[in-house]
């Protein structure tokens, strides 16, 4: 990819397209770990409604240590948010370009320490196996909350529930029949085309990496999120040079 693009993509000066396009690429990295992360672990990492309904669940049969385990997970998804939130904030104070490639490269970081850990799940399940499902979940909310402060909460990458329902709504208003011919264009209801392609093109993506995930932890297991990293590094990796010339040639 051009380095003109690159940097659009995940440096500080940001435009609809710029933010769009990263929603691309990570809507498609996220189905790739949660599905992925499912055949390792057997468990899906990327939406909380689930580990909280099991909460609720295991709390009223009185497993304990489930509903203990279901709230670590919530809580590594919830600290992953607040990390990507202080890196934002952190680079913004400090002006650097790479304000938003920051956690980009921390997610690509801790996707191969997942790889890592996932080698040797045989031989320690009691406790790495554990390790892994809350270490996913840190990196789903700081994956999640990155484009949900780039578009301003517009745009959710790693789970597609919201999404859907938008896509419904559109579709709604899409086959609406203005049948009333008032004269007031603001009483006639208007799908916005753009939103729905947007949302489609989301969803789509998700499905393909997970689809592509799937079949890559399926074939040859845990180095698959090598590439998982290596996507991540290279989206993030010139705001973060430009920043490194930037206090070299000052010092």
């Amino acid at each position: 990819m051009p380095i003109p693009y690159l940097r659009k993509l995940t440096g500080k000066e940001r435009s609809q397209q710029a933010n769009r396009h990263l929603a691309f690429f990570l809507s498609f990295i996220a189905g790739a770990i949660n599905a992925g992360g499912f055949l390792a672990v057997g468990q899906y990492t990327s939406h909380m409604s689930g580990i909280v309904s099991s909460m609720a669940d295991h709390l009223a049969l009185g497993s304990i240590g489930l509903m203990l385990a279901g709230l670590a997970c919530l809580l590594s998804f919830l600290f992953g948010a607040m990390t990507s939130a202080l890196l934002i904030n952190w680079g913004r104070r400090q002006d650097l370009q790479a304000e938003y490639a920051l956690p980009l490269m921390l997610e690509a970081g801790l996707l191969l320490l997942f790889g890592l850990l996932g080698g040797n799940l045989e031989g320690h399940k009691w406790l790495l196996v554990p390790m892994t499902v809350i270490l996913l979940c840190y990196i789903m909310g700081l994956q999640n909350a990155i484009i949900t402060k780039i578009s301003k909460a517009e745009i959710r990458t790693t789970h597609i529930t919201g999404m859907v329902t938008d896509i419904g709504i559109e579709l709604g208003k899409l086959i609406y029949w203005n049948k009333m011919k008032t004269g007031d264009r603001q009483l006639d209801v208007i799908a916005d085309r753009a939103k729905l392609r947007l949302l489609i093109t989301l969803v789509g993506l998700f499905f393909s990496g997970g689809l592509i995930g799937a079949m890559g932890f399926k074939h040859i297991g845990f180095i698959a999120t090598a590439m998982l990293a290596a996507i991540l590094t290279c989206l993030a990796i010139v705001p973060v040079l430009d920043d490194f010339l930037k206090f070299r040639r000052k010092a």
